[in-house]
């Protein structure tokens, strides 16, 4: 199964093509996309959701994950990545594609086993469950890899 795992944001979008077959895992690709602050809001939106599109399009994943939107301080940002993540959701359906959300809680308890572990964590077992030499940078692909990975371990065939 190819699962695209999504770390959904405004300016920054990470995401991750995992395939896992049999228990396995390993990476197809990962990334992030990335508007400049400058650009109007919906010229950000419009590029969010063309190159999601074109990704879909490229690696034909079977199904998308995403993270579910955490934020606590600053609202307006908030607002703004929320938006995104509307505008990402629409491509993933537009493609025909059926769409999970889990919680960082949810990620971190699937990746590494415990809900409460830190960013390092997740980020060492990534490299370790995907068979990479480094950890992926930046750190929203990393993310986005991890959700990918939460999804395998939350599908039930």
């Amino acid at each position: 199964m190819r699962i695209l795992g999504i770390d959904p944001g405004f300016a920054t979008v990470g995401y991750g093509i995992v395939n896992y077959d049999g228990n396995k895992f390993s990476a197809c690709d990962y990334g992030v996309i990335t508007t400049l602050a400058r650009t109007p809001f919906e010229d950000r939106l419009e590029q969010l959701y063309d190159e999601l599109t074109k990704i879909i399009e490229f690696y034909n994943p079977e199904t998308v994950a995403f993270e579910e939107l955490f934020f606590n301080t600053n609202l307006k940002t908030g607002i703004q990545v929320a938006h995104g993540r509307g505008v990402l959701f629409l491509a993933a359906i537009k493609k025909g594609l059926k769409c999970y959300e889990y919680t960082p809680l949810q990620v971190k308890q699937a990746v590494v086993g415990y809900g409460r572990a830190e960013k390092q964590q997740v980020m060492a077992m990534v490299k370790l469950l995907l068979n990479l030499e480094k950890i992926p940078r930046p750190d929203d692909a990393a993310d986005a890899l991890a959700v990918a990975i939460c999804h395998a371990h939350s599908i039930r065939f």
